[in-house]
């Protein structure tokens, strides 16, 4: 096949649309329902993200991916009781695979995000994670594969319609690529940078130039994010995960704090006061998880005070205070950031610290690298300069 017709293009009114091969075949197969053009942005561009991290860890990988940019990406190391428990992974569900563990720690990190999400998966999509996406509110999942009982159970979601797309692991885009903006016609190189060299370690400016095999593994991952992600952007990864991407902003310091702020929420979410929220039996998954974001939140009173708790609560839970959220994001440590371009002042890395960052990549060549450095040396941060910038547009 070498064309597909669409709906529409992003919005209603954009007709006609569809998606097409110059030369050859489409690299993809529709399974199920009925993708769109914005669908098929995220899908395609998921699909690079976790075949690149499969590449470079050697793990299964998933993503979520909202709006072009990912909301999770994530390689499949097992998850403990309180990932599971956080993740809302049902026990029913029993043993997971390494794709079902990459998928919802993928889902799991920014579940506000990822509501409504294209999924894409490195690897043969199985029984156990077609079980875990089931209940989620998602568009779509790509992958290159899907069992039988997996896709049986996805052709059943959302009455049917739920869209299904398998891709060709083998395709090959060709080095240049082109795309089109107010008539005009953009060509440039494929962005083919390989992330998992070595070589992107060896300008260690810091006076900590410790990074464990771990903490390398997860800027890799955090560079790879990034190179997917809208620019600018800036993603927290810790154990395999990332747990806060800043996508799309115009100020780097915005980027770093919006990214921050979500990994601030993803460990707080694993407070004992919030994983054992007295939720009412049957609340929706979508208004549990945005109770707890707001709960763990500055606006805490409008799930707390008297006339709304009793929407979500079988009694009224007592707040997180500001100290017991001190407290315990004291707690979250040895947190690697990677970031798609150099930072300009040393207030990102300030930012960095209050979430726990220890490991920083990023491609330096600021103008004020020497405030930027010093800061780290004060928190006895390491810091790679990768000379690599991963602009994404």
């Amino acid at each position: 096949m070498k064309e597909l017709e669409l709906k529409y293009g992003c919005n209603p009114n954009q007709k006609p649309s569809r998606i097409y091969m110059e030369e050859g075949e489409l690299p993809v197969e529709v399974l199920n329902g009925r993708p769109g053009y914005i669908n098929f942005l995220d899908a395609l561009n998921a699909w690079q993200l976790v075949k690149e991290l499969k590449q470079a860890t050697g793990l299964p990988a998933a993503a979520s991916f909202k709006h072009v940019s990912p909301a999770g990406a994530a390689v499949g190391l097992p998850l403990s009781d309180t990932l599971k428990h956080i993740y809302f992974v049902p026990e029913s569900i029993g043993e997971l695979s390494a794709q079902a563990c990459a998928y919802a720690r993928a889902r799991g990190a920014d579940r506000m995000s990822s509501y409504g999400d294209f999924i894409a998966l490195s690897d043969v999509c199985d029984l156990p994670t077609a079980l875990l996406i089931k209940p989620e509110v998602s568009d779509g999942v790509i992958a290159p594969e899907f069992t039988e009982e997996a896709l049986q159970v996805l052709r059943e979601k959302r009455k049917g319609t739920y869209n299904v797309i398998k891709i060709d692991p083998n395709y090959r885009p060709a080095p240049v690529e082109r795309k089109q903006c107010f008539g005009v016609t953009f060509e440039q190189g494929r962005n083919e940078i390989d992330l998992a060299d070595d070589s992107l370690f060896q300008n260690i400016p810091t006076a900590n130039k410790n990074f464990p095999e771990a903490a390398r593994r997860d800027l890799i991952i955090a560079l790879i994010t990034l190179k997917y992600t809208q620019s600018n952007s800036v993603c927290y990864v810790k154990d395999g995960q990332a747990i806060g991407i800043g996508a799309g902003q115009q100020s780097r310091i915005h980027c770093t704090r919006l990214a921050g702020n979500k990994a601030d929420i993803w460990w707080l979410r694993q407070h004992p006061k919030v994983m054992n929220l007295p939720f009412v039996p049957g609340i929706r998954r979508a208004d549990r998880d945005n109770t707890i974001d707001i709960y763990i939140g500055p606006e805490r009173e409008d799930v707390l005070r008297d006339g709304e708790w009793q929407k979500f609560f079988t009694e009224c839970p007592a707040p997180l205070t500001e100290e017991e959220t001190k407290e315990w994001l004291a707690q979250n440590t040895n947190v690697c950031l990677g970031s798609d371009a150099f930072f300009p002042f040393g207030d990102n890395v300030e930012r960095a610290h209050k979430s726990g960052v220890q490991y920083i990549a990023q491609a330096g060549g600021s103008v004020r690298d020497d405030h930027v450095i010093m800061t780290c040396d004060k928190y006895d941060i390491a810091m790679t300069f990768t000379g690599v910038r991963l602009f994404h547009h």
